[in-house]
């Protein structure tokens, strides 16, 4: 797994165009989850202290919050990095980076960003 350590994750980070990082987290988790391959995307241990945090803040807030489980975003002026954790079937090398173009793709078009995209494969589901 590649550590990026650009900026952290920080309650009212904004990027440059004015997303939140849970907004690009949610962009994030519905680009990967339609690569073909991808089973599931899912968070590591650090994602899902991170995740139950973002739930318990939103709920308080009485938001609904978008499903962002997986991926981790971090914001410094016009720098975004996104880290997305799935579980494949098949090719893990292609699916991985099929996930790495989808997920860069769907934030540029969707929000203007540019974001360096890191993708970890936590699971391989074989077939059988």
């Amino acid at each position: 797994m590649i550590t990026v350590a650009l900026a952290s994750s920080v309650a009212g980070a904004r990027s440059e165009a004015g997303y939140s990082p849970a907004v690009l987290a949610a962009v994030a988790v519905r680009a990967a989850a339609a690569v073909p391959g991808v089973r599931r995307v899912e968070p590591g241990v650090a994602g899902l202290v991170a995740s139950v945090g973002r739930l318990v803040r939103q709920r308080a807030k009485g938001l609904t919050p978008a499903a962002a489980e997986g991926t981790r975003v971090w914001v410094a002026g016009s720098h975004v990095c996104v880290e997305v954790g799935v579980a494949v079937a098949g090719q893990a090398i292609a699916v991985g980076n099929a996930v790495r173009a989808a997920v860069a793709a769907e934030l540029a078009e969707a929000t203007g960003v540019t974001a360096v995209v890191t993708v970890s494969v936590l699971d391989i589901e074989l077939p059988g």
